[in-house]
């Protein structure tokens, strides 16, 4: 961003907004995000949640256990940024590393409690991609 482009008194989550809705301005609306003209008798159907009552508590876990992964894997890779930084003594480097490998333990636990993959935790959001990164 330039400085003349750049507002007085604009802070970087101003200028994320901004560059966010550039983005979304960039992205083709969907056949359903399109509203008809006004005056328009189109009868749209509502979009509603189609829920299962057999299938309701899995897929709230599955839910719950995309969140905390998605939150184990951004806390791993903020220990190795601290790691890599040296701001972690070697007992607190075991002590996290542990930790880690314990929650993903019991990640993987859950999910075969649940009858799911790691994969199935990783939600496709359209055309911005997976939610999760690609497993290493």
């Amino acid at each position: 961003m330039t400085d003349e482009t750049r507002r007085p008194g604009k802070n970087r989550f101003d200028e994320v907004a901004d560059a966010a809705a550039r983005a979304f301005r960039l992205l083709p609306a969907a056949p359903q995000d399109i509203l008809p003209p006004s005056g328009s008798k189109a009868n749209r159907k509502t979009r509603r949640v189609t829920t299962d009552p057999d299938t309701v508590e899995r897929d709230l876990i599955k839910l719950v256990l995309t969140i905390v992964e998605l939150l184990r894997q951004l806390m791993e890779r903020q220990a190795l940024q601290r790691v890599d930084a040296g701001d972690l003594t070697e007992e607190q480097e075991e002590r996290l590393g542990a930790t880690l490998m314990i929650l993903h333990e019991r990640m993987v636990e859950l999910c075969a409690r649940y009858d799911l993959s790691m994969q199935d935790l990783n939600l496709d959001l359209g055309p911005l991609g997976t939610l999760l990164p690609p497993s290493e």
